[in-house]
């Protein structure tokens, strides 16, 4: 993707987003693997699909095919809100977490260092770590994905959305937090925080394991919805991660207590 281009005036960029569909965009989906098999997923060729993991001994880490699979169901109602949004963006899986939704750092930083070294555009990353020892783990693909010109969308956690994960704790990455809301394709921003937008999140339909279909709250559901509607907007306008952010954030809604999802102690 060429991030030289010339920045879009906002009434491009808006129609962008309106309109777009993610064309020549590869969105990585670092979760729980994608059910490729899933009716609600019909006609989906993934662009990749590979599972990370430590070995035995807990020292190396193993990359196997995905073979369609996920390990819970969370990655496949990501890729389902990111189709629904966004259908004519590449979609691949990178295998991150386990049967349990629980992943190491080392394979998740594994997971998204090839996701760059294959030219993803945008990584959508709904989970998070938030152990402080471990966050050089995380800087140093997410710096990698910036230092490439690709986007990082991530989840916060869905207890209280001031404390500190990564990756989403980092400035160059866009934060996403839930809304009460239950109608989809819209999406908030406040300044002066670190997770600075937020995506309905409350009451969502979405895909999961074995073909079947759940209801669910929180952040991981929202990131998708924001990744998809970059993912229509730089489609338009190939722009640099923070040029792309700044975009995002003049095209949002405004953030306000009325939408706030349910791990929102403070509002301003």
């Amino acid at each position: 993707m060429n991030t030289d281009a010339v920045y879009p005036a906002l009434d491009e960029a808006r129609q962008a987003v309106a309109t777009g569909k993610g064309k020549g965009i590869k969105i990585a989906i670092i979760d729980s693997g994608v059910e490729t098999a899933h009716s609600g997923l019909k006609g989906l060729v993934l662009s990749d699909d590979l599972a990370f993991e430590l070995d035995a001994n807990g020292t190396t880490i193993k990359v196997a095919p995905g073979q369609g699979t996920d390990n819970f169901g969370h990655g496949t109602a990501v890729a389902g809100i990111i189709r629904e949004f966004a259908p004519e963006a590449e979609i691949g899986s990178f295998r991150v977490l386990s049967a349990e939704l629980k992943g190491k750092s080392a394979v998740i930083a594994a997971g998204a260092a090839e996701a760059i070294k294959l030219g993803y555009h945008i990584l959508n990353c709904s989970l998070g770590c938030g152990k402080r020892d471990h966050v050089f783990a995380y800087k140093a693909w997410v710096d990698e994905a910036f230092l490439a010109g690709i986007h990082v969308v991530a989840a916060c956690n869905n207890e209280y959305y001031v404390r500190e994960e990564w990756p989403a704790y980092f400035p160059t990455v866009c934060a996403v937090n839930f809304t009460r809301e239950e109608e989809r394709g819209r999406f908030y921003h406040r300044s002066r925080k670190m997770v600075s937008f937020a995506a309905p999140g409350t009451g969502l339909l979405v895909l999961w394991n074995g073909g079947s279909r759940r209801l669910v709250m929180g952040s991981s559901f929202a990131a998708p919805q924001v990744a998809a509607m970059l993912a229509r907007l730089i489609s338009a306008a190939p722009v640099s991660p923070l040029l792309g952010k700044d975009l995002m954030e003049k095209l949002a809604k405004p953030w306000v207590e009325g939408v706030s999802g349910q791990n929102e102690h403070d509002f301003f």
